[in-house]
């Protein structure tokens, strides 16, 4: 990969479409990047050499570790569940929702009493350090891949630990947020090296982008 460009990873899909409007106010757009119907993996804007890639936001974080991207950008929940080795500069605020622990109001006293009860979660490690670390209760954590919903109703688990926008999904099951873990929304990360090798060129990405905000 040639030195002069800079390049950069996105999370898929909606996070995606916001990083690229507030790109396009600090006079980097990418056209390409705006036809749904395309089949390329990677858009360049050669004017000021700068690459973007689209990946799934999980893999976001480590593209960037091993600096097949300069930068990234990707939700907070990615960055805590992937626990990469990369520097998080900058937090812009849109994708905003919360980490929460949900479930029925008649789990309430099983948190309350610290027992031991099973949690359902896609976000494992940051389960896990909510419940040793900030709660010191010992529980045992499910990793599941999809409708987390599904495991308080059907008996798997007492509780789940997952992202809440509004809540209407819950409320539908009959579920409710009982604990706040964490507040989410989209952040800027950075590789290690990069930040060395190009700095003044990606500092002053992070203050234009900031400006924008």
């Amino acid at each position: 990969m040639g030195k002069e460009y800079l390049t950069i990873a996105l999370g898929k899909g909606r996070l995606a479409k916001e990083s690229m409007n507030l790109f396009e106010k600090i006079g980097i757009p990418c056209e390409e990047m705006r036809d749904k119907s395309t089949r390329k993996l990677i858009f360049v804007n050669e004017e000021k050499k700068v690459r973007f890639f689209l990946a799934k936001a999980p893999d976001v974080p480590t593209y960037v570790e091993y600096g097949a991207a300069d930068m990234g950008i990707v939700g907070e929940d990615t960055i805590l569940e992937e626990a990469r080795n990369i520097y998080e500069v900058l937090d812009l605020g849109f994708g905003a929702c919360r980490m929460c622990v949900c479930g029925p109001e008649s789990a309430r006293e099983l948190l309350d009493s610290g027992s031991l009860i099973r949690v359902a979660s896609k976000y494992p490690r940051i389960a896990k350090d909510y419940f040793y670390n900030k709660k010191h209760q010992s529980v045992e954590i499910i990793k599941l891949n999809g409708s987390i919903e599904l495991a308080p109703i059907v008996g798997l688990s007492e509780v789940i630990v997952d992202i809440v926008e509004t809540g209407s999904t819950l409320r539908e099951n009959g579920l409710s947020v009982l604990e706040e873990v964490i507040p989410l929304s989209a952040r800027v990360v950075v590789n290690q090296v990069s930040m060395k090798m190009n700095n003044d060129r990606i500092m002053e990405l992070i203050r234009q982008l900031n400006s924008v905000l």
